[in-house]
């Protein structure tokens, strides 16, 4: 792979991975905004992860609670050794997120396959409909650490504040407060627009046409227009949390900017919370 300027070693090529696709210490996940893709193909021996199900807490509106999610990875036949690549649809909106909770769970080796199913089926790489199987592990995850997760309470009392920038990551409609979802996805809030102080710096403008991710300068010219640099504690939001977490990754992961969380209640959250401020236009 080329040499982007990347902070951390947090992606592999679709070249890497077409030759580590047989290799035991790798196992490669992908999670989908379409959980329909997997089955109509996928890389050989990837296993699938349902971000609906096994990925959140339906009861409470959550990410997958510790024990739930340590029964995912062993049924995936992961260990605390393994190196997990996910990757997705959608220039890896839900692979973003998957590897924000493994972060958040303490599982290191974790990278993003570059340009995702996109660039994967482009070039024609070799696909499968067989579901492997793997031996379960005993694998049990730590208790979770959040400091790499916002909630409503780290932005409500600090709303003005110059050493906080929050980035929402939606569309210029969604921001705008001209429309509450992109077409097609359900989840929304009761009213439209954005937090007050936010920057629009929609997560599409952090990937190229191939869906593999800009060089290293590039996004930090593309944060500093915006007015977002390193030295502030950074909050990333967009609907549900998906696309936060794929920006949450450019600017923490391939930055290496500090302070950078990602707020998964989002706008579906803030958005239908009574007495809270937002700005529309």
């Amino acid at each position: 792979m080329a040499d982007n300027g990347y902070a951390n070693d947090a992606l592999v090529s679709a070249d890497w991975a077409l030759e580590h696709l047989d290799d035991p210490s790798i196992r490669f996940v992908e999670v989908d905004v379409d959980t329909t893709i997997y089955d109509q193909g996928h890389l050989p021996g990837a296993v699938s992860w349902n971000w609906t199900t096994q990925l959140s807490d339906g009861l409470t509106r959550d990410i997958a609670g510790r024990a739930e999610f340590s029964r995912l990875l062993q049924q995936s036949g992961i260990g605390p050794d393994t190196t997990i690549v996910v990757y997705g649809d959608n220039q890896n909106w839900f692979a973003a997120w998957a590897y924000w909770q493994l972060k958040l769970y303490g599982h290191r080796a974790a990278k993003i396959l570059d340009g995702g199913w996109k660039l994967w089926t482009a070039r024609a790489l070799p696909t499968t409909t067989d579901v492997p199987s793997y031996p379960a592990t005993s694998y049990e995850l730590p208790e979770p650490d959040f400091s790499l997760r916002a909630f409503r309470d780290d932005i409500l009392p600090r709303l003005g504040d110059a050493g906080l920038s929050l980035v929402d990551v939606r569309s210029p409609a969604e921001f705008r407060g001209e429309v509450l979802a992109p077409p097609g996805l359900s989840e929304t809030a009761q009213r439209a627009g954005h937090i007050p102080g936010a920057v629009s710096v929609p997560w599409a403008q952090t990937v190229g046409e191939d869906g593999t991710f800009k060089s290293a300068a590039d996004l930090r010219a593309l944060y500093a227009a915006n007015g977002v640099s390193n030295d502030q504690d950074i909050i990333t939001y967009c609907r549900i949390g998906e696309r936060a977490s794929h920006s949450w990754f450019v600017l923490h992961e391939l930055l290496g900017y500090d302070r950078v969380r990602n707020y998964d209640g989002s706008w579906t959250e803030w958005g239908s919370m009574i007495g809270v401020p937002i700005e529309k236009g």
